[in-house]
């Protein structure tokens, strides 16, 4: 990987650090106060809503200034969040979640954008997988590091002490970011691709052998990734409480998921039987979630840890390799529609799940069989998007799934 993309692994490493402990701990925090679906629900779809508007608002920005703008204004994003957290108590708890998730959505929002952007347009081909595959290791890691800490200093100086930390990590991100290369998106020298510079149009966006695949594909995964998100760690909840025995099952399925890493490396296959995989054991997870026993959510959130892992490696790789050999103009216009479709997607399953008062029952089983059947359309018209793509252009699908470590 070039110099450019390891800083930019640098500062995904340390906006990993929050946004594990924002997954856990914030949301366990509200969970905590009534243990209701809705309440984690309705901060997940506020968060979504502002990381739509700020991606968005993100590339705009782009345009003018380079990527050291937005993952500044990340930081100073999720600053407000913890202030808010450490600070504000309101009557109207609905206002207040709210409240909470537009920050943090303004955070994640303005930091992906950066990042994302950051690698379309500095990134190769050849860098896409490792670079994915390096951001998924980075994450475990801090998945393993993070809870276990954060649950010890909350044991001793609370959910304050915990945000003040947090805190610190966005004052180093502050400071980071300001070392991050000057990636921006220049103005075309086309003058077809000039007029259209930072309009971020459909047309634009999927102008390309594949496009409506590849929207079935951004529609389904979007339903998929929220429930595996949003389940996962009410299944965990479900368990226990205990923020020591949160962090350690969270250390177990980090475990598993460096487990799956391993055979990744170890039986060389091609990529789509790889997503197959993964798509196969988020399947198994999510069924024997049904038996709502607590050994059968933890196997569950295993089978799924393992799964993803398969899966995001695969179906990132292969949604950047799509736009390759686009424009500077094109790919920001893509990634800005993808980012919305998946939020809009996320946001869909959230209020599908607002009615819900307990993980069983029809309500459930429905959502779970949603689930799935988005889940398996993804291998089937991922295919399709790449197939009709390597018509057109010299796109490097490579018969074997690229290794997940690289330099």
């Amino acid at each position: 990987m070039s110099a450019e993309i390891r800083k930019l692994l640098v500062m995904n490493a340390i906006t990993s650090v929050v946004t594990v402990y924002i997954g856990i701990f914030v949301n366990l925090y509200i969970w905590q106060e009534n243990q209701r679906i809705a309440d984690v629900s309705l901060y997940n779809m506020a968060m979504f809503v502002s990381w739509g508007a700020a991606f968005a608002a993100a590339a705009k920005l782009l345009t003018r200034f380079s990527i050291r703008l937005p993952l500044c204004l990340s930081a100073l994003c999720g600053g407000a969040a913890f202030f808010y957290l450490m600070t504000s108590h309101l009557d109207n708890r609905t206002l207040w979640i709210v409240l909470l998730g537009l920050p943090v959505g303004a955070m994640f929002g303005l930091a992906q954008a950066a990042q994302n952007l950051g690698v379309a347009l500095q990134g190769r081909g050849s860098e896409f997988a490792p670079y994915f595959a390096a951001v998924h290791i980075i994450v475990q890691v801090v998945s393993i590091a993070v809870p276990i800490a954060s649950a010890k200093v909350i044991d001793g100086f609370g959910y304050g002490g915990s945000f003040a930390l947090m805190l610190a990590f966005l004052a180093l991100m502050l400071v980071v970011s300001a070392r991050m290369p000057r990636i921006r998106l220049r103005k075309p020298e086309d003058p077809a691709e000039a007029r259209r510079f930072g309009q971020f149009g459909a047309r634009l966006a999927f102008g390309r052998p594949g496009a409506r695949w590849i929207v079935l594909s951004l529609m389904a995964a979007g339903v998929f990734m929220q429930f595996q998100n949003l389940f996962a760690l009410l299944f965990t909840f479900s368990v226990t409480q205990n923020k020591l025995l949160i962090a350690l099952l969270n250390v177990a399925y980090t475990l598993s998921s460096l487990l799956g890493l391993w055979l990744y490396r170890r039986f060389r296959s091609g990529e789509m039987r790889w997503l197959w995989l993964g798509n196969g054991l988020l399947a198994a997870g999510f069924l024997i979630a049904l038996l709502q026993e607590p050994a059968a959510l933890i196997v569950s959130n295993v089978l799924t840890t393992i799964g993803m892992f398969y899966f995001s490696t695969v179906w990132n790789a292969q949604q950047f390799r799509y736009i390759e050999f686009a424009g500077a103009a094109s790919q920001a216009s893509f990634l800005v529609w993808r980012e919305c479709i998946l939020i809009a997607t996320r946001c869909a399953l959230l209020a599908m799940t607002m009615s819900l008062t307990r993980l069983q029952g029809v309500g459930f089983v429905t959502i779970v069989g949603i689930t799935i059947a988005c889940m398996l359309v993804i291998p089937l018209v991922q295919s399709k998007a790449m197939r009709a793509l390597q018509g057109s252009y010299p796109v490097q699908a490579s018969p074997e799934a690229p290794s997940p470590v690289g330099s």
